[in-house]
């Protein structure tokens, strides 16, 4: 048996995430896929990554099903690289991650911010509960074991 373990059988939500996300240069390619690149060259430009490692990376994201690979030309044959509803569904993430970041900046110190792009207006994103409208960082808000959660996760939360 293989000593690898697949994403699918991960209990825990985090490490599960983690495991699509949790190198630095694939956050990187998936800002390039929500910035609009799409290509490997458009890519390799950008971050400045071998072609070997970028290579390995875009297949990794589109066996896990975040990136779809497709032809672009025939001849020669080139491919690029689209974001899947699964991979789109990683923005509020990204978006997440960039804003706790600038909150620790001040403002001038702040390389890219978000905007709403119709005001041109600022904008700070948070995660809140659509029912109480309380940020999930509220301390009322804890994780506990779910309906499918095995024998170390339900020990791990039993109190």
């Amino acid at each position: 048996m293989s000593a690898r373990v697949r994403v699918e059988d991960r209990e825990c939500p985090l490490s599960t995430a983690m495991s699509y996300v949790g190198e630095w240069w694939t956050i990187l390619i998936l800002h390039d896929c929500f910035d609009g690149y799409t290509r490997f060259d458009q890519f390799e430009a950008n971050i400045g990554l071998s072609s070997s490692m970028l290579t390995t990376r875009l297949k990794t994201l589109v066996d896990n099903g975040i990136l779809a690979k497709r032809v672009y030309q025939e001849r020669p044959v080139r491919h690029e690289y689209v974001l899947t509803e699964f991979g789109r569904s990683l923005r509020p993430i990204l978006v997440a991650m960039a804003a706790w970041r600038n909150a620790r900046l001040a403002p001038e110190e702040r390389a890219m911010i978000l905007v709403d792009a119709e005001t041109g207006r600022e904008i700070e994103p948070a995660v809140i509960d659509p029912e109480t409208g309380l940020g999930v960082s509220d301390p009322r808000f804890v994780f506990t074991a779910g309906p499918a959660a095995g024998v170390q996760m339900r020990a791990r939360y039993a109190g």
